[in-house]
């Protein structure tokens, strides 16, 4: 199992919405992968945007809990996030996923849960495929 256990805004908006299409997965990804879970704020403001309301509450609870932290400071990853946007800019990748593709490389043994196929393009230290699970 992986060290550090790395989610996206499309895990979490799936295992936190009983009707998202990618919720049967992400609840089988979760017993596989339990929590403690990283993230970085850029997908925690993303996901709280698209679950809006009653459903943010419990983005929050996993917060309060601990199940769910952030671990990406950017400004000690400021220059190599932001090259990897420009790297990505056809894709295009957003603020959220270079954050996510740096805190592969910077984390030890990280697996990333995503709904996300660009993460298949993405590359980690230019040329490493980055270890995630995605929905079959």
């Amino acid at each position: 199992m992986a060290a550090n256990v790395l989610v996206d805004t499309g895990f979490l908006v799936a295992i936190l919405t009983e009707r998202d299409t990618n919720h049967r997965w992400a609840a089988t990804v979760s017993g596989q992968h339990p929590p403690p879970w990283r993230t970085c704020e850029a997908a925690l403001s993303e996901t709280f945007y698209l679950l809006g309301g009653r459903q943010a509450s419990s983005l929050a609870e996993l917060l309060r809990r601990g199940a769910l932290t952030t671990y990406f400071r950017l400004n000690e990853n400021l220059e190599s996030t932001l090259a990897l946007m420009r790297k990505y800019a056809d894709v295009p990748m957003s603020f959220a996923d270079a954050c996510l593709v740096r805190m592969t490389e910077i984390c030890d043994d990280p697996v990333l849960l995503t709904t996300d196929a660009d993460f298949r393009v993405y590359r980690r230290h230019s040329r490493q495929a980055i270890p995630c699970v995605l929905p079959a």
